[in-house]
């Protein structure tokens, strides 16, 4: 430590001054938390593994049902290990239920109704939140009074409507009555209207866009958190329904869900069977979670963060 001289309105005074090459700035002490890395305690892992127990457990018992014969597996109590009959009963179930033409039939539904949800959906969503017309607020309102009604009571007209069509037990008889949502249709509207500002589409209109560049350009890249969820939401959700296509298809053309019924109508249910096919209805799904997860997860982490 040396000392300078440093003049002053009293005369010169002498001052310590620091031989070091520079002073490290003092850190402050952060304010909130931020910045601030959290652990997670022994009760958190608990309960996650809990849960994931849980949540795997049915897929679980579905495997060692359709591993087992169809005494064994109502037997009291149940089996809780897997039994030596998986692949004759996955092999039996794929046979008589006509599963093969079942899975592409299911596939190109689940797709064509998820895509074109996710694409209509997001249009209508971006034009009620950011477009100004007369009438907005009203035909929003139609198409929120809509989720209101039952779908079953426009089974008979509906029917009635396929046939004139000439599409009695085809699959546009599944998939045309239901390429946009009431639901997708308010879920885009609320994202779009909070993530994207006004000033990117003023911004837009600026530059000379017209509606359909700003959709394309400035629209579907905010979007594509909520539609990765709208997809996956919608895809399952048409792989899954079982009454409309029940009714609009046969036993020649089934989706899953109608193929597993196939199953079932014996005098005596065989538990095992069903629950084979079962387990080859939900293998599709749980690849395309596997292959398609980490980009689904992704896009919702990418519109949770802000700034």
């Amino acid at each position: 430590m040396t000392t300078e001289t440093v003049p002053g309105p009293a005369g010169t005074r002498k001052r310590p001054r620091s031989t070091a090459p520079f002073a490290a700035p003092r850190r402050l002490p952060l304010r909130g938390g931020a910045g601030r890395q959290h652990h997670a305690g022994p009760v958190a892992y608990a309960l996650l593994v809990l849960a994931a127990v849980l949540s795997l457990f049915p897929l679980y018992w579905t495997m060692v049902a359709a591993s087992t014969d169809n005494t064994r597996v109502t037997q009291t109590p149940p089996p809780f290990l897997p039994g030596p009959n998986l692949f004759k009963n996955l092999s039996a179930a794929w046979t008589e239920a006509a599963m093969g033409q079942a899975l592409i039939n299911s596939t190109i539904v689940a797709s064509t109704i998820a895509l074109s949800t996710v694409f209509f959906a997001t249009l209508a969503g971006f034009a009620f939140a950011k477009l100004r017309f007369s009438g907005r607020n009203a035909l929003l309102m139609l198409v929120i009074g809509t989720m209101l009604v039952p779908p079953q009571l426009g089974v008979v007209p509906l029917f009635m409507l396929m046939s004139e069509l000439g599409w009695g037990q085809k699959l546009p008889a599944v998939i045309f009555p239901t390429l946009v949502s009431a639901v997708g249709v308010f879920f885009m509207r609320q994202y779009l209207g909070d993530a994207l500002p006004d000033e990117l589409v003023e911004a837009g209109r600026v530059d000379g866009a017209h509606s359909l560049r700003i959709f394309w350009s400035i629209v579907l890249p905010v979007a594509r958190p909520a539609m990765a969820v709208l997809f996956m939401i919608t895809f399952v959700h048409a792989w899954n329904d079982f009454f409309w296509p029940f009714i609009a298809l046969d036993m020649s053309n089934p989706t899953i869900p109608v193929a597993l019924t196939q199953l079932s109508a014996g005098y005596v249910r065989d538990q095992s069977l069903i629950m084979a096919g079962a387990l080859l209805g939900t293998l599709p799904l749980l690849a395309m979670f596997v292959i398609c997860g980490r980009q689904i997860v992704g896009g919702i982490m990418q519109g949770a963060v802000k700034g």
